[in-house]
């Protein structure tokens, strides 16, 4: 019912614009009451977005799910993949949702508010990992404020290749960014470099410009 409700309104979207479209059109063409509609969608607005309370609700079990052993920025990096994952696995009706939602000002505000909670979902995780460092509700504010703009970057990118491009690898290329921003290296990924030694014989009592000089030309030789 739920599907039946997003196909048909989707195509009345499509065929009469979405103002033109009423909530009665909807439910006609599904074959359903008022009431049915209702009991899916609070709203006209939410069937457009009829996937974003699941994923939600996903990226947070996700954030919760973990032991606290994880890279705080790698883990909110990777519950950003999860709405990636809800686009993809549709891009026929994801496409269609951008073009609509560029055309109407309500539905970009709509789409402004969910992506909202997406961000404070993350931003809360932070708070909670960075609870002891200085600037700790900060840090998790930005943090969570980049991951989603790359994020969203990478998403119209591939939306406005209609769902051409390989968003795995475009989005795992914005995210980058944020991961080496303000990620931490595994201990194991980390390579010490060794410290270069430099060993000058001098003459006892020489000026200090001639030691000088000669530690220049050895660092210049190496």
């Amino acid at each position: 019912m739920r599907d039946a409700l997003v196909a048909a309104a989707f195509r009345l979207f499509l065929e009469r614009g979405y103002e033109q479209t009423t909530v009665d059109d909807i439910v006609a063409l599904a074959g359903v009451g008022r009431r049915s509609f209702f009991r899916y969608f609070p709203s006209k607005e939410d069937v457009v977005f009829p996937d974003h309370e699941r994923c939600l609700a996903d990226m947070t079990e996700f954030l919760a799910s973990g032991d606290g052993t994880e890279e705080p920025v790698g883990r909110v990096c990777d519950a950003a993949r999860l709405v990636l994952r809800m686009y993809a696995e549709n891009p026929t009706f994801s496409v269609q949702r951008y073009r609509l939602t560029k055309k109407v000002p309500g539905l970009r505000a709509y789409e402004l508010s969910v992506v909202w909670r997406y961000e404070r979902a993350l931003a809360e995780y932070l708070r909670a990992r960075f609870a002891g460092r200085p600037d700790g509700t900060l840090q998790a504010d930005v943090i969570a404020a980049a991951v989603v703009a790359a994020h969203n970057n990478a998403l119209r990118s591939w939306l406005r290749s209609d769902g051409q491009s390989d968003a795995s690898a475009t989005v795992d290329h914005a995210l980058g960014y944020v991961q080496s921003a303000f990620g931490t290296a595994p201990a194991a990924a980390r390579v010490e470099q060794p410290e270069d030694v430099v060993v000058v014989v001098s003459r006892r009592g020489a000026p200090l410009w001639r030691v000088v000089q000669e530690v220049e030309t050895a660092l210049a030789r190496d």
